[in-house]
């Protein structure tokens, strides 16, 4: 059984349901142990106090919010559980947008919006309402000790939930400034859709795969056996001089995907059967 990453109400207008969330993604990534390099033993992690200069125990240690240069103010778990706001039990919804209209940009993280009850009616009839209506719910729920805003989507006969990051956690510095106005060339934009629609496809999730961590995990196997390591070359890059002739042998080197891949094929046939 999925463990449950929050448990309370979904309020829609007066009409209120449980729900559960569960974690609908997480990432899968190959994890080192910390070893001493001399007898390859595990290094544990030690909570240490400088002011005493000892090792202390988990149960001794308190939360802290730094003031000022070494003043601190200590809050409670039990404090916390007391100042949690309406959201910590009940995802109250503000409003619906339009399916589409938020940015990707605003999308943290993912779980699964599960009934809390073996047969739900207004569970079935919000996913309904979203769903036929092409619209999303922006609410605001608390857990991992924050509020957060959320969207909440109809999806594969489900509800999803999104995190969303606040306006001022997105990182609007970091964008690349491009000079308004600027424009590429008409027969180089012309072949660079050319090439779009030549790797355009559906999407198809299970054909992704994480070319390093096969690498790490061959790498492993390398080792455990004694056999010698397999190196991966990487590719030169030289900048591109001639845009042109570098989308025409794009497009004559990538072999074609989704309709292009189908069209390509189906002109092969016709040939061959002449």
């Amino acid at each position: 059984m999925p463990a449950i990453v929050w448990k309370g109400f979904l309020s829609f207008g007066l009409v209120s349901f449980p729900v559960r969330l569960y974690s609908a993604a997480r990432p899968d990534h190959i994890r080192f142990n910390m070893l001493h390099r001399k007898d390859l033993s595990r290094i544990k992690e030690v909570w240490y106090c400088a002011e005493e200069n000892k090792p202390v125990d988990r149960s001794e240690i308190v939360k802290g919010y730094q003031v000022s240069k070494g003043e601190y103010v200590v809050v409670e778990d039990e404090e916390l559980k007391k100042i949690a706001p309406p959201t910590a039990t009940t995802m109250e919804i503000l409003q619906f947008v339009p399916d589409k209209e938020v940015d990707p940009i605003y999308l943290e993280s993912s779980y699964y919006v599960a009934p809390d009850e073996a047969v739900s009616k207004p569970y079935v009839l919000f996913l309904q309402a979203l769903a036929e209506t092409q619209y999303n719910a922006i609410a605001k729920v608390t857990m991992h000790n924050r509020e957060h805003a959320v969207l909440i989507r109809a999806a594969n006969n489900s509800l999803l939930l999104h995190t969303l990051f606040y306006p001022n956690e997105i990182r609007a510095a970091n964008q690349p400034a491009i000079k308004p106005g600027t424009k590429a060339a008409g027969r180089e934009l012309a072949l660079a859709k050319d090439l779009i629609q030549h790797l355009a496809g559906h999407f198809k999730p299970e054909e992704l795969h994480d070319t390093y961590r096969e690498n790490v995990e061959r790498l492993i196997e390398q080792k455990r056996k004694g056999q010698k390591i397999t190196s991966i070359r990487a590719p030169r890059k030289a900048p591109v001089v001639d845009l042109m002739e570098a989308l025409k042998r794009s497009l004559e080197s990538t072999p074609a995907k989704g309709k292009a891949a189908a069209k390509t094929a189906k002109a092969h046939r016709k040939h061959k059967a002449a």
